[in-house]
C-alpha cells in the first residue's frame, strides 16, 4: 500500500504545474504518510539567503495557510546565516545547511536548537508542539532546495501524540526526495521562462533603443495589445460576447507583440529615423545650401567680372552699370527664393502637382564650375523631394517593410513550442490589412486571426498617438480616431476592434 502510494504521489507531483498547489500538495501527502497533525515547507531563496515560507497546516487549529495569506501566524523567514556564520541555532537551518534529517521526541525537552518561534507560536494559539521531524529535501543532484517540517506525528488509534517511527521517517524522506525533483523541474521551467521572456523583452528595447524615436514603441504596442485583449474577454455584447481568447491565445499574443519589429535589426537606422525628405546618412539639405552658396558666389563673381571689364576699358556707363546691379540682385533674389522653396519641400507636407512641377523647373537649371556643367539638383535630390507624403522614397519603403518579412523568417528560426506556434506568423502579420493590401504576404479576412488584428490596430494606434515621431508633430486622441476611421473605411483595420478600443478607456490609459 505504501509503495502504490508513493508511486500515485509521484505521477501527481510530476504532473503538477502550479508552484503555489504543488507545495501544497508536498505538505498535505508527508503529513498523511506520517499521520502528522502539522506540516509546514520552506524553500531556500539563494537571493536572500533565507529558507523562504511557503506553507502551513495544522489539522488541530483548522490552518491551512500559504505564504502569502493576510494572517499573522504566518512564519517568518529562517536566516541561514548570522552575518557569515551559519545559523546552526534553529532546527530548519540546521537541516538545511548540514543536510542532516531531524527526529524530535519533545521539542520542549530538547536544549540542542532554539525552539523559541514553535513555543511562540504555541502560546499565541494554544497549541502544543512535541514531536517534530525535519527532513531537508534533496534533489537528483545531491543539492537541498527546502525544509519539510512535520509536527505531532499521531497514534492511528488513539490519537495521542507519539514520535515519528524509523518507517515513517523513510517513507517522509523518499517522499521529500520525489518532491525535491518535481520542484526542481518546476523551477527550472519557470527559471527558463523567465529567461525566456527577459531575452524577449531585452531585444525588445534593444530594438526600441536603437532609434531614439521609437524608443517604448514595442512596450506600449504590447500594453494596447493585451488590454484590447482583456476587452474582448469582458465583452458581454457585441460582436465580441461570445468570444473568449484563452490563457494560451492570450500568451501567444503577448509574446508576438514583444516580438513584432525584431526585424528591424536588419534596417538601417538612417531609414528608420529619416524625420526629411533629404535626411540619410547624412542630411543632403545641407549639401544643397552649400551648391547654393556656391551658385551665388559664380552669380556674384559673373557680374563682378562684367562690371570690371566696363570700368578696365573706361567705360564709366553708370545706366550699363546699374542694370548690371539690378540683374545680379534679381538672379540672387530668384536664387534665393528656390532654395526656400527646396526646404519647404524638403519637409514632410504634402507635394502636390504644382510643386513638382516648380521643382522639376529648378532641377532642369544648371550652372558651370570649371567648365563642367552642372544640375541645380541631382536626380536622387529631386526624386527624395518629389515624395508625395511622407519622407521615404519607394526604395527606403521597401527596406522599411522588409523588417515584417525578416520578422518572420528570424522567429520562424526558434523551435516555439506547440502551445506558441502562432508567435511568428502573429508578429509576421502586424501590417497585414483586412482587404489584403497589407505587407508582407496580403493577407486578408479571415485569414487574419483575431490576435492578429489586434496587434495590427495596437500597432496602429501607438504609432499615431506617440509623441516621439519626428516626421509629424503630436495627435490628439479625436485627429487619430478620424484617421483610424478612414483606414476602416478602406478596409484596413477591424471596424469591431476600433469600435471597442473607441469605446473603452485604452486610448487614455495607455498614451504616453
Amino acid at each position: 500500500q505504501h509503495f502504490k502510494k508513493m508511486v500515485e504521489i509521484g505521477i501527481a507531483l510530476s504532473s503538477e504545474n502550479n508552484l503555489e498547489i504543488l507545495f501544497d500538495m508536498i505538505v498535505q501527502e508527508a503529513r498523511a504518510l506520517a499521520n502528522a497533525d502539522s506540516g509546514t515547507l520552506y524553500i531556500h531563496d539563494k537571493k536572500k539567503r533565507v529558507l523562504s515560507f511557503k506553507i502551513i497546516q495544522n489539522a488541530s487549529l483548522g490552518i491551512h495557510m500559504k505564504g502569502a495569506g493576510p494572517s499573522d501566524l504566518i512564519l517568518p523567514d529562517v536566516e541561514l546565516y548570522h552575518g557569515e556564520e551559519p545559523n546552526y541555532s534553529n532546527v530548519s537551518s540546521f537541516a538545511f545547511l548540514k543536510g542532516e534529517i531531524l527526529n524530535i521526541r519533545d521539542v520542549y525537552d530538547s536544549t540542542s536548537f532554539d525552539f523559541t518561534g514553535p513555543m511562540k507560536y504555541d502560546k499565541a494559539t494554544g497549541y502544543r508542539s512535541q514531536s517534530m521531524l525535519v527532513i531537508p529535501m534533496k534533489n537528483h543532484e545531491g543539492e537541498v532546495i527546502g525544509v519539510l517540517q512535520l509536527l505531532n506525528s499521531l497514534e492511528p488509534k488513539t490519537g495521542r501524540i507519539v514520535p515519528f517511527g524509523e518507517q515513517c521517517v523513510s517513507l517522509v524522506e523518499s517522499l521529500a526526495s520525489q518532491a525535491a525533483i518535481a520542484l526542481t523541474n518546476k523551477q527550472l521551467i519557470q527559471e527558463l521562462k523567465e529567461l525566456f521572456y527577459a531575452f524577449i523583452e531585452s531585444i525588445a528595447f534593444a530594438i526600441d533603443e536603437k532609434s531614439p524615436y521609437t524608443g517604448g514603441h514595442i512596450k506600449r504596442v504590447v500594453k494596447i495589445a493585451m488590454a484590447l485583449a482583456m476587452a474582448v474577454n469582458q465583452a458581454d455584447q457585441g460582436p465580441f460576447k461570445d468570444q473568449i481568447l484563452d490563457e494560451e491565445d492570450v500568451e501567444e499574443l503577448r509574446l508576438a507583440a514583444w516580438m513584432h519589429d525584431v526585424g528591424k535589426i536588419t534596417t538601417p537606422q538612417y531609414i528608420m529615423d529619416k524625420a526629411t525628405r533629404l535626411e540619410s546618412i547624412f542630411d543632403r539639405i545641407q549639401l544643397i545650401e552649400t551648391r547654393f552658396h556656391l551658385i551665388a558666389q559664380i552669380i556674384e563673381n559673373r557680374y563682378l567680372k562684367k562690371q570690371m571689364e566696363l570700368l578696365k576699358n573706361a567705360i564709366n556707363n553708370q545706366e550699363e552699370l546699374s542694370r548690371l546691379e539690378q540683374a545680379r540682385e534679381a538672379e540672387l533674389s530668384s536664387l534665393r527664393e528656390e532654395l526656400e522653396f527646396i526646404k519647404i519641400c524638403h519637409g514632410a507636407g504634402y507635394m502636390d502637382d504644382e510643386k513638382i512641377q516648380h521643382l522639376q523647373k529648378i532641377a532642369k537649371k544648371r550652372y558651370l564650375l570649371s567648365n563642367t556643367s552642372h544640375p541645380y539638383l541631382e536626380p536622387w535630390e529631386l526624386e527624395n523631394l518629389s515624395i508625395r507624403r511622407g519622407s521615404l522614397n519607394d526604395e527606403e519603403r521597401r527596406i522599411i517593410e522588409n523588417h515584417a518579412t525578416m520578422t518572420l523568417k528570424i522567429l520562424s528560426c526558434l523551435p516555439f513550442p506547440k502551445k506558441l506556434s502562432h508567435v511568428p506568423d502573429l508578429a509576421a502579420n502586424h501590417h497585414e490589412k483586412i482587404n489584403g493590401t497589407g505587407y508582407p504576404r496580403q493577407l486578408k479576412g479571415n485569414d487574419l486571426s483575431l490576435p492578429a488584428r489586434i496587434i495590427a490596430i495596437a500597432d496602429i494606434f501607438e504609432a499615431l498617438s506617440a509623441n516621439d515621431r519626428p516626421y509629424r508633430n503630436r495627435m490628439e486622441i479625436p485627429q487619430i480616431f478620424e484617421i483610424m476611421d478612414d483606414m476602416k473605411e478602406n478596409g484596413h483595420i477591424d471596424p469591431d476592434l476600433l469600435e471597442l478600443l473607441i469605446k473603452s478607456n485604452i486610448n487614455r490609459e495607455v498614451r504616453p
